[in-house]
C-alpha cells in the first residue's frame, strides 16, 4: 500500500478553507474534490498545508484514505505574498512529519508555484516522481491585467519548477500552450485535464423556492461568487449594474470576501460612489455547500476576470442550470459556450456587459434555454473524469490505484 501514497503540497492553499475568503478560492475546491475522487479510485492521498487558523488541527482525516496535515510556517495569518520566506520551515515541518510516521510517498503533486518548490526538493530527496499544477501563472496574469502586482521570486520559480517537474497538468489547451511559449516547457511533460464539478451537489432546483429559503425579493437577481481581488473584475459589474437599464430591478448579490479585508472595503466605497449601494449585498464568503441554493436562486452567474485559468464558477452555476455571463478569457472560454449557456464579453467595460445582462434579463424563455444548456454541457464535466485523467498521468510515471 505504500507505493500508492500520494503527498498533495499546497503550502497557502488548505481544502478545508472556506472558498471566497482571502486568498482562498478554486484552487481549494479542486484540492478537496480531486483528492476525494482520487481516494476512492484507491489512492492514498495526503495534503500538507500551512495552517490557516489558530485552531487547525494538525490531522485531519478528511474520508477513509485522504488526509489533511496542518504544520507550522511562519504566522497563521501571513498573506500569500509573504508566505516564500517560510518556505523552508515549511519544508522542513513536512519531512519531520514523514519521519515521524515512516511514510513513503510514491508521488508528490504540488499546487501553485510556491508548493512546486517545495515539492521540487521533496521529490529528490524521496526519489518519487513530481507532478505539478500551477492553477495561475504569473506570465499570464502580467498580461492579462496591467499593474498585478507579484512576489519577485515567483517567475523564476516557475521557470524553475517547471524545467524540474516530471509532468505538468494544466486545466486547458491555452495554458499548455503559454506554458511552451512563455517558459519553454517541454511538450512531452504537459497534459490537460479539465477540472470537474460536484454533479450531486450543483444540480438545477427551484428558483422561487431557493429565493424564499435565502429570503430574497422578486428582483432580477445577478450573482457574482469569488475572491474579492481586482483580477476577478467585479469593479467592472458594480459600474455595469449603475449602466444599466431594465423595467424592473436588479440586483447583485455578491458571495465572497470578509468585511476586514482592504478590497472588501474599497468595493463597498465604489458602489456608493456608483449609488448603486442599494441594489448590491455583500454576502461575505458563503458555505460551498450552499452556494447550489444562489445559483438557483439568480437569473444570471457574472465572471468578470482578466483572466481565470479554469473558472471554476461558470462551471457551478452551469451546473445548477443557470446561464453565465462571462469575459472571452481563455480559462472561460473553455466553459462557456457563447449564444448557447450563456454570453461571453469581449471587452472588460460596462456598456459590454450590460448589454448581454439586458438581453438575458428581458428574455425568460432565451435564459431558461440557455440555463438548460448549460447544465447539459456541465454533464459531460464530472470531477470522476477529471480524477481518472488524473490517475492517467500518474500511471505514465508507475504509480497505480489500489483498484
Amino acid at each position: 500500500m505504500s507505493t500508492q501514497r500520494i503527498a498533495f503540497i499546497s503550502v497557502h492553499g488548505c481544502p478545508l478553507a472556506r472558498p471566497g475568503s482571502k486568498d482562498t478560492g478554486g484552487m481549494s475546491v479542486y484540492l478537496h474534490q480531486l483528492a476525494q475522487t482520487l481516494g476512492r479510485l484507491g489512492f492514498l492521498v495526503d495534503i500538507y498545508t500551512r495552517v490557516h487558523d489558530s485552531h487547525d488541527p494538525m490531522l485531519v482525516t478528511v474520508d477513509e484514505n485522504v488526509r489533511v496535515i496542518h504544520v507550522r510556517a511562519g504566522p497563521v495569518r501571513a498573506p500569500k505574498n509573504d508566505l516564500f520566506r517560510y518556505l523552508p520551515r515549511f519544508m522542513a515541518q513536512v519531512k519531520a512529519y514523514q519521519q515521524k510516521h515512516n511514510l513513503n510517498y510514491a508521488m508528490v503533486h504540488t499546487h501553485y508555484w510556491l508548493s512546486g518548490l517545495v515539492g521540487q526538493a521533496l521529490a529528490s530527496e524521496w526519489g518519487a516522481p513530481h507532478v505539478t499544477t500551477f492553477h495561475t501563472l504569473v506570465e499570464i496574469k502580467a498580461r492579462a491585467r496591467a499593474g498585478e502586482k507579484e512576489s519577485d521570486a515567483r517567475s523564476a520559480s516557475e521557470r524553475q519548477v517547471v524545467a524540474s517537474v516530471d509532468r505538468i497538468i494544466v486545466s486547458t489547451a491555452h495554458e499548455r500552450g503559454a506554458l511552451q511559449r512563455l517558459y519553454d516547457a517541454d511538450e512531452k511533460k504537459v497534459r490537460v485535464v479539465h477540472p470537474g464539478v460536484d454533479l450531486d451537489l450543483f444540480k438545477p432546483g427551484d428558483q422561487r423556492a431557493a429565493r424564499d429559503q435565502l429570503g430574497l425579493n422578486g428582483h432580477h437577481m445577478l450573482l457574482y461568487v469569488g475572491r474579492l481581488d481586482p483580477i476577478k473584475g467585479l469593479e467592472v459589474l458594480l459600474h455595469t449594474l449603475a449602466s444599466m437599464e431594465t423595467p424592473r430591478g436588479v440586483h447583485l448579490l455578491v458571495a465572497g470576501g470578509n468585511e476586514h479585508d482592504e478590497e472588501y472595503r474599497r468595493l463597498n466605497g465604489v458602489a456608493r460612489k456608483l449609488d448603486v449601494q442599494s441594489k448590491v449585498e455583500f454576502l461575505g464568503s458563503v458555505e460551498h455547500t450552499l452556494l447550489p441554493l444562489y445559483y438557483q436562486a439568480a437569473d444570471v452567474c457574472v465572471v468578470p476576470s482578466y483572466y481565470e485559468s479554469f473558472g471554476l464558477v461558470a462551471l457551478e452555476a452551469m451546473a445548477c442550470g443557470t446561464p453565465v455571463v462571462a469575459s472571452r478569457v481563455p480559462g472561460l472560454e473553455a466553459i462557456v459556450k457563447d449564444n448557447r449557456s450563456g454570453y461571453l464579453v469581449a471587452w472588460h467595460c460596462p456598456d459590454a456587459f450590460s448589454d448581454r445582462l439586458e438581453v438575458l434579463l428581458a428574455n425568460d424563455a432565451l435564459r431558461q434555454s440557455m440555463g438548460r444548456e448549460a447544465h447539459a454541457q456541465a454533464q459531460e464535466m464530472s470531477w470522476d473524469g477529471a480524477a481518472r485523467c488524473v490517475a492517467e498521468v500518474y500511471a505514465e510515471l508507475g504509480v497505480l490505484a489500489l483498484s
